[in-house]
């Protein structure tokens, strides 16, 4: 009897768009990571329960150039494969030149320079090698009509010259999706099975009506006929209510022993319709009937757990709750928000220190051109250091060391989604006294920062406010689901509530609009002017309740 369990989602939190190779006994999945800095992470398995991240495919700042003005940007669905002996991740920059590839031979790095790839426009690309060791590209894209404008969008191939990193021969239109005129065809994988070639996409939005369809063709660059049994995954027909929702994005791969699994992302709700951890990856198991994949056979939907196959036990190096900051580099879960172009943090002394850099956490929202965007679209840095929430309740805390010299200094805790929503748990000066506050911060969005009508306006509500004059202070947050309790103390064992039952909806992606999950961490700010003050952060906690 197998007691060997998997447990949805594999990869919690702000983990979207995963995309999955084998290579012998060793799984690599990799997933986007929008505006965040390092780009893309990598993790291991060898049995699909248990993951360990070993680094990020994109580390250097020649690597990845995204900015901290709008999480939404940036690095969109990556794909990994891997051919004879090297490894190439194929993905879309929305904060420079549009779509890339790197490789690498080891999987830990490093991975080479971004080979921008100008002939291939459109977004989601990916890449399939056929048994002639030919490589294709396909990707999405609006269909060029006769008369120079652009269509509906499609699921487009090419050829690729991977030793020259270059489209070659004709490209050709593949497939609409499986309903006429669906919604945002894209995230295009191909697979080959007993002769025939298997179109595997998503359609739908990524958000509730999000779906994995599948069309096939015996020959390469020919006429694909849609599954009659499409879609092969949604949750869409569950209703709003249904604790998962968003399933699609899927990628498929196959054991050694024959058996096939897809990985895709969906949400979970919490409390109600409010998805705050974004996008995560889940698993479920494939069957073929009749010469078609079934995803999740006998129920048809994501289920929170599955029988594990029987494969070799994989035991990560588990994640402490709580970093000290001993080290000489930052663990891997920490993350920034825009490429840190500044010297702004630094690790000494057991303590991790950030400079006050004038950028505010929550800026002015404008306009983006994404036509001008790119390397030379320069946007101040953030004096930010987050993680990724990966439960719907949980507790962090912090111990800081910050005392402001004016009043547009401020540092302390912040939990964020993109576009200026957040709570900070802040440490500041008014009337030349110290104090500590909690500010809530939200934004009224029209459109998204690339749309001609884009619209903002940031409100920010101060919800309490002390006198504290201790230079030494220990934050924290508690969050049941959507209530969220702020604290703080002199000492662990003494910590005060600040304020109770803050309405954590605020930060969902269904309001702000967004396709990331929450970050909480540690910032630290003066607010448009220069300063020369630093915090110290002397550790970080964070649990899952």
């Amino acid at each position: 009897m197998n007691d060997k369990i998997l447990h949805n989602p594999i990869l919690p939190g702000f983990y979207p768009d995963p995309s999955i190779c084998r290579v012998n006994d060793n799984f690599y999945l990799i997933t986007s990571s929008f505006s965040v800095f390092p780009g893309i992470p990598i993790f291991q398995s060898t049995d699909l329960m248990h993951w360990e991240q070993i680094g990020h495919v994109l580390d250097r700042k020649s690597q990845l150039h995204v900015t901290a003005d709008h999480l939404g940007g940036g690095i969109m669905a990556p794909t990994i494969r891997y051919h004879n002996g090297t490894f190439y991740v194929i993905g879309t920059n929305f904060s420079d030149k549009g779509n890339f590839i790197v490789t690498a031979t080891d999987p830990r790095g490093p991975w080479s320079d971004p080979h921008w790839l100008p002939d291939g426009p459109g977004i989601d690309p990916s890449l399939f090698f056929d048994d002639d060791g030919r490589a294709y590209f396909t990707g999405t894209r609006r269909d060029p009509k006769a008369d120079g404008t652009l269509g509906a969008q499609v699921i487009w191939i090419s050829e690729i010259d991977l030793e020259h990193m270059r489209l070659v021969g004709e490209n050709r239109t593949l497939w609409g999706g499986a309903l006429n005129n669906c919604a945002s065809p894209e995230a295009p994988h191909l697979y080959k099975k007993e002769g025939y070639y298997y179109l595997v996409i998503a359609e739908g939005g990524t958000e509730h009506y999000h779906a994995v369809t599948v069309a096939r063709c015996k020959s390469i660059f020919g006429d694909y006929e849609g599954y009659d049994g499409n879609p092969i995954m949604t949750h869409r027909h569950l209703g709003k209510l249904y604790p998962l929702c968003n399933v699609g994005h899927a990628d498929f791969f196959e054991l050694k022993n024959g058996e096939w699994y897809a990985v895709m992302l969906a949400s979970r709700l919490i409390d109600g319709c409010h998805k705050n951890l974004g996008r995560e990856t889940f698993i479920a198991p494939v069957t073929w009937e009749e010469g078609w994949p079934v995803i999740s056979p006998g129920t048809g939907k994501i289920e929170w757990s599955y029988p594990a196959p029987d494969l070799p036990v994989f035991s990560p190096q588990s994640i402490p709750v709580r970093d000290d900051f001993d080290g000489d580099r930052l663990r891997m879960d920490w993350i920034f928000f825009g490429t840190p172009n500044d010297d702004f943090y630094s690790l000494a002394d057991s303590g991790l220190t950030l400079k006050l850099l004038p950028r505010s956490m929550a800026p002015k929202l404008e306009k983006i051109d994404f036509t001008k965007i790119g390397r030379e679209h320069h946007v101040p840095n953030l004096s930010f250091v987050g993680r990724r929430q990966q439960h719907p309740s949980f507790r962090a805390s912090l111990r800081m060391r910050f005392h402001a010299r004016s009043e547009n200094e401020a540092s302390g805790l912040v939990i964020m989604q993109a576009s200026n929503h957040q709570f900070r748990l802040e440490r500041s000066m008014e009337n030349d006294k110290q104090i500590l506050r909690l500010i809530q911060c939200a934004s009224q969005l029209e459109g998204y920062p690339h749309l001609p009508h884009f619209k903002a306006e940031t409100t920010e509500v101060e919800l309490a406010k002390i006198d504290i004059e201790s230079e030494e202070i220990i934050l924290g947050i508690v969050a049941e689901e959507q209530a969220f309790h702020f604290y703080y103390g002199i000492s662990e064992g003494s910590l005060t509530p600040l304020y109770k039952n803050a309405d954590g909806r605020l930060l969902n992606p269904e309001i702000v609009g967004g396709m990331v999950g929450t970050l909480i961490g540690m910032y630290a700010s003066s607010n448009g002017k220069e300063s020369a003050n630093v915090a110290v952060f002397d550790w970080f906690y964070y649990e899952g309740a």
